[in-house]
């Protein structure tokens, strides 16, 4: 999205702030944050994409104004729990999302986790910067307790809900995936999760599923290939057998040829006896 009119792009009288030293709610909340992120780049890959940023708890700077007032300790707005944006230059660490040095960019999607201490400022104050300011396309909403996915879009200056299919996911325009509910386990943790899947319904995989479906695909491959050197062993045990069997055919053979021919010679001698 395009950044709307701002103050000129002087150097700033101030340094901008990068922590608050604030935690998210709770280690929920970071798992999730960080499954979400782990996700996002895993289907980035899958599409061949690096024009892309994805961040979460982290600030993000969309006036001059707005910097101002965080420098100054006002009350301020942060930035969301998980944004991406897209059609951007691949720049893997930043610290701060800071749209006047990102050609105006702001965030594309969205994901606010909510919790009682934010879930009123998620569904009003935030959601109208979002549409109104930010113009981001797409706004999801996830409230842990209630197990509650909402997904929004942009449609002129406010967000109409999406609707969901038949298993509670929304279909990312944005991203190229849905968004639902699905339990799994992320970074030993077994939870209901909001969980991205292909257009075919399968689950994008994290970085230690995709390991482990690749250690399983090489343990499958090594046991083809046990298997099959225990049918070669097994074909060279009876070639073997076989080849010992026609030896002592052929050694019987030559042994009864030989005494057929000392039986001969014997009663030869007894002829000319």
């Amino acid at each position: 999205m395009s950044l709307p009119a701002m103050s000129a792009l002087e150097p700033l009288p101030f340094e901008l702030v990068y922590s608050d030293g604030e935690p998210l709610d709770n280690g929920w909340h970071v798992s999730q944050m960080h499954l979400l992120l782990e996700l996002i780049g895993q289907v980035m890959v899958e599409q061949g994409r690096t024009d892309f940023y994805a961040g979460g708890d982290m600030f993000v700077y969309y006036s001059v104004e707005q910097a101002r007032d965080v420098a100054k300790g006002r009350p301020y707005f942060r930035g969301p729990d998980v944004f991406w944006v897209g059609g951007v230059s691949y720049t893997p660490i930043r610290k701060a999302w800071v749209a006047w040095e990102e050609g105006g960019r702001l965030p594309d999607v969205i994901v606010e986790l909510l919790s009682p201490s934010t879930a009123h400022i998620d569904r009003t104050v935030k959601k109208d910067l979002y549409a109104r300011t930010f113009r981001t396309s797409e706004y999801f909403m996830y409230e842990p307790e209630a197990r509650k996915l909402e997904g929004f879009r942009l449609a002129g200056s406010s967000y109409r809900p999406m609707v969901p299919d038949c298993q509670g996911r929304f279909w990312s325009e944005q991203l190229g995936v849905f968004l639902g509910p699905a339990r799994g386990t992320f970074w030993g943790q077994e939870e209901d999760w909001v969980w991205l899947s292909r257009s075919d319904g399968s689950l994008i995989p994290t970085w230690a599923m995709q390991a482990a479906e690749e250690q399983n695909r090489a343990d499958a491959a090594q046991r083809r290939a046990d298997a099959e050197q225990h049918r070669a062993d097994a074909e060279q045990h009876r070639a073997d057998a076989e080849q010992h069997r026609a030896d002592a055919e052929r050694q019987r053979a030559a042994e009864a040829e030989a005494e057929v021919a000392r039986l001969r010679a014997l009663l030869a001698d007894h002829g000319r006896g």
